[in-house]
C-alpha cells in the first residue's frame, strides 16, 4: 500500500509516522530542507509541494492508493489536484478555491447564509474610503494562513497605510479588508467522509490580539455550554457544505460574542496546525483524528475507536523567556503533565513576528 504526502515538515511527521505505523510505504513530496519528514518517509522526492503535474506523474508511476497532507493550505490544492486525476478521494477542484482563497469562500458563505464579516477584496479602482464598512476592520491576504500580513486597522487611512504589505504576502498579490468580529476565538476539528461530517472537538483559541493575532495557546475541549456547543456544531455543517468539502479534515475559525452569535472567520479543508488535529484532538477524545484522515484518504470510513483516556490538554507557544521559565517550572513541578516539547528553535526567542517563527511548543495536561 502506498500512500503520498504532501509536505515533509514536522507538521506532517505525525502523519508520516501514523501511516507507517498502519503499514503503509510513505511517498513524501516537499522541496529538499533537510526536515524531519524527508528522514522519516519510505522514500523522499525533492520536488516542490506546488508543482502539482510533476508530483501526479509521479504518483501515477508510483500507484499510490492514497494522498494526503495536514495543517498546509497550500499542500491542499495539490492533494486534491493528484486526487482528483487519479480519481482517488479528496474533494472538487472548485471546493479547493473556496477553501484556499478568503475572497470565493467569503463569496460561498454569503451566497448559503453562513454567518461571516462583511468583506470587499481590494484591487484594482476601488476606493477604501468609498467602502459601505464599520470600523475596526482586518486587512489580509486573500490566500495565506499562520497570521502572515494580518493587520488590525480603525480608519480608511490605517487600511491604505498597510494595504500593500498585506497583499505582497499573497501568493496572487491581493488583499481584502473585512468588519472586525467581536468575541472569543474557538476552532472546530471536523472529519468529512462521502459528505457527511463528524464533530471531533471545539478548541478555545489565545493570541497576542492586535495587531497580528498570533496565537499563543489552545485549550481543548473549550468550556462552552451544551446547547452553544450543539449550535456551533449545526453553524460549520452547513458552512462545510457551503464549500462543498466532501472528504478529509477540516479546521474552522469561528468567533463567539457574549450573546451567543457565531461569525465564520475562515475554514479550512485540512487538519488544523498548531498541534491542534495531532495531538490535543487525540488526548482530549480519546480519537485518532490522524488515522481518519488516513482511512478516507484511502476510501474508508473513519474510525472512531477511542486509543486513550480523553482528558483536558493545552498547546503552549514560546516567545520569550518568560515562557522558556514557565516550561522549566512544569518540568520541575508537574512532569506528568508535559506530554512533549514540539519543534524548539531557541534562536527564535523575541523574534517573533507571526506563526511561523515562534520559538517552540509544548503539550500539557491542563
Amino acid at each position: 500500500m502506498d500512500l503520498a504526502i504532501i509536505g515533509a515538515s514536522y507538521l506532517q511527521l505525525p502523519l508520516i509516522e501514523k501511516a507507517k505505523e498502519m503499514g503503509y510505504t510513505t511517498h513524501v513530496f516537499a522541496w529538499a530542507a533537510n526536515d524531519v519528514g524527508e528522514k522519516a518517509a519510505d522514500y523522499f522526492y525533492p520536488i516542490s509541494i506546488i508543482e502539482k503535474e510533476k508530483i501526479l506523474e509521479k504518483c501515477r508511476e508510483i500507484g499510490i492508493c492514497g494522498i494526503c497532507s495536514i495543517a498546509s493550505d497550500v499542500a491542499v490544492v495539490t492533494v486534491n489536484y493528484v486526487a482528483e486525476k487519479m480519481k482517488l478521494p479528496g474533494n472538487s477542484i472548485a471546493s479547493t478555491g473556496k477553501c484556499t482563497n478568503k475572497h470565493l469562500m467569503r463569496q460561498a458563505f454569503e451566497a448559503n447564509g453562513d454567518p461571516s464579516p462583511k468583506s470587499f477584496l481590494i484591487e484594482g479602482g476601488i476606493d477604501v474610503k468609498e467602502l459601505s464598512l464599520k470600523y475596526p476592520a482586518i486587512v489580509k491576504p486573500t490566500d495565506r494562513s499562520g497570521s502572515r500580513g494580518i493587520y488590525k486597522v480603525n480608519s480608511a487611512e490605517e487600511a491604505l497605510a498597510v494595504l500593500k504589505e498585506s497583499a505582497e504576502e499573497s501568493f496572487e498579490k491581493k488583499a481584502l479588508i473585512e468588519e472586525f468580529a467581536e468575541g472569543q476565538e474557538y476552532s472546530v476539528e471536523h472529519i468529512s467522509y462521502n459528505g457527511k461530517h463528524y464533530f471531533l472537538a471545539l478548541t478555545q483559541k489565545y493570541t497576542t490580539g492586535a495587531p497580528h493575532f498570533i496565537e499563543t495557546g489552545h485549550l481543548e475541549p473549550a468550556p462552552v455550554t451544551d446547547a452553544l456547543l450543539e449550535k456551533v456544531k449545526q453553524t460549520i455543517s452547513h458552512a462545510l457544505d457551503s464549500l462543498d468539502i466532501k472528504n478529509g479534515a477540516s479546521h474552522s475559525e469561528i468567533k463567539i460574542d457574549d450573546k451567543g452569535n457565531i461569525q465564520i472567520i475562515e475554514i479550512g479543508a485540512r487538519m488544523g496546525g498548531d498541534c491542534i488535529g495531532s495531538d490535543l484532538v487525540k488526548y482530549s477524545t480519546g480519537y485518532d483524528f490522524v488515522k481518519m484522515v488516513i482511512d478516507v484518504a484511502c476510501g474508508r470510513e473513519p474510525d472512531f475507536t477511542k486509543i486513550c483516556t480523553p482528558a483536558p490538554v493545552e498547546s503552549r507557544f514560546i516567545f520569550n523567556q518568560k515562557d522558556i521559565e514557565e516550561l522549566n517550572k512544569l518540568k520541575a513541578e508537574h512532569p506528568e503533565k508535559l506530554i512533549r516539547i514540539v519543534d524548539f528553535h531557541p534562536e527564535n526567542i523575541g523574534q517573533t513576528t507571526d506563526s511561523s517563527n515562534r520559538a517552540g511548543c509544548y503539550i500539557r495536561r491542563d
